[in-house]
């Protein structure tokens, strides 16, 4: 039931998950709500809300331009489901800027294989990934994902080597500029962020441990259903998707080098989490266990939020 309904890109599809996730958004905030709303909070709940619904959007998009989805809509329903299981993401507006930012980042990254506007794209994808930085700052760990891009698809000119040295340089200067224009010490509070710690840190919420626990076996079930069958893959994919591996692994790394090992940190995880579940799904051929394992993730995932709620 699930597989059928979601195997095609329908409008209906993208129309029924950002209403469940406008109605998930809304019943988190009234049943986490600690102080008054104000104007200013209305509109960064609102911002939040809506650039959640794009990075859903994105990563369809993503998937679909790139072939890491057979024209479904499996990508932009795991995307909604890991949202569930980390409600805490629509409480963090810095970490969904630095997540979008990252996403408009990838989809450079990924579109680098048609080899067209090779150079634009890669100032591009730097471009978002340093600005992703200046919102969480350990979102810089996927210029790692630009320098194994440009490995990838265009090693031989040595130019694209500097591209992300001159956006580096671009976004220090023009953020240089504004901290100057309005008196603000943006630097010192960016470095201040720049803080480690390998130490993990459970919640003192079973259900936020549970959450992190079983989407940590769901991760892994899909990352080495992925390795095993990468072989059975077109082989024009194959950087595409040791890009998704290395997204995931930047991903995961972000979260343990965070200095405060919170749920909403996984969130760079969202998309790669996506394209995996979304190769396990379409790689298994029986139907029986496609519905089990879709079900069951999506049933973990509604519970763990009813229970965060």
């Amino acid at each position: 039931m699930i597989p059928s309904l979601f195997n095609k890109s329908r409008p209906i599809n993208y129309i029924i998950i950002a209403g469940l996730l406008f109605f998930g958004f809304v019943l988190f905030q009234i049943s986490n709500s600690s102080e008054p709303l104000t104007v200013y909070l209305f509109l960064e709940k609102v911002s939040v809300l809506t650039l959640l619904i794009f990075s859903l959007f994105v990563s369809n998009f993503i998937a679909k331009r790139n072939g890491l989805s057979k024209d479904s809509s499996y990508p932009f329903l795991f995307y909604f489901i890991a949202l569930l299981f980390f409600p805490s993401v629509f409480n963090s507006i810095n970490l969904v800027i630095a997540s979008f930012f990252v996403l408009l980042a990838l989809r450079r990254l990924f579109s680098l294989q048609s080899m067209q506007l090779t150079k634009e794209k890669i100032f591009d994808a730097s471009l978002w990934i340093f600005l992703a930085s200046l919102f969480h700052f350990w979102a810089i760990l996927f210029i790692i994902l630009v320098f194994v891009s440009i490995i990838f698809h265009v090693s031989g000119d040595y130019r694209n080597w500097i591209l992300p040295f001159i956006a580096f340089f671009t976004i220090a200067v023009i953020t240089l500029f504004f901290s100057l224009l309005f008196e603000k010490p943006w630097f010192e509070e960016i470095l201040n962020t720049a803080n480690y710690n390998f130490k993990l840190q459970f919640s003192s919420i079973i259900a936020q441990n549970s959450a992190l626990l079983i989407y940590g076996f769901f991760v892994v079930l899909f990352l080495f259903s992925m390795l095993f069958t990468f072989s059975r893959r077109p082989i024009i994919l194959h950087a595409a998707y040791k890009k998704v591996i290395y997204a995931m692994l930047i991903g995961i790394l972000i979260y343990l080098i965070s200095p405060v090992k919170a749920n909403e940190n996984l969130i760079f995880t969202f998309f790669p989490m996506a394209i995996l579940a979304t190769g396990f799904v379409e790689m298994t051929k029986d139907d029986f266990w496609k519905q089990i394992i879709m079900g069951i993730f999506i049933l973990i995932g509604i519970t763990l939020f009813v229970f965060q709620l």
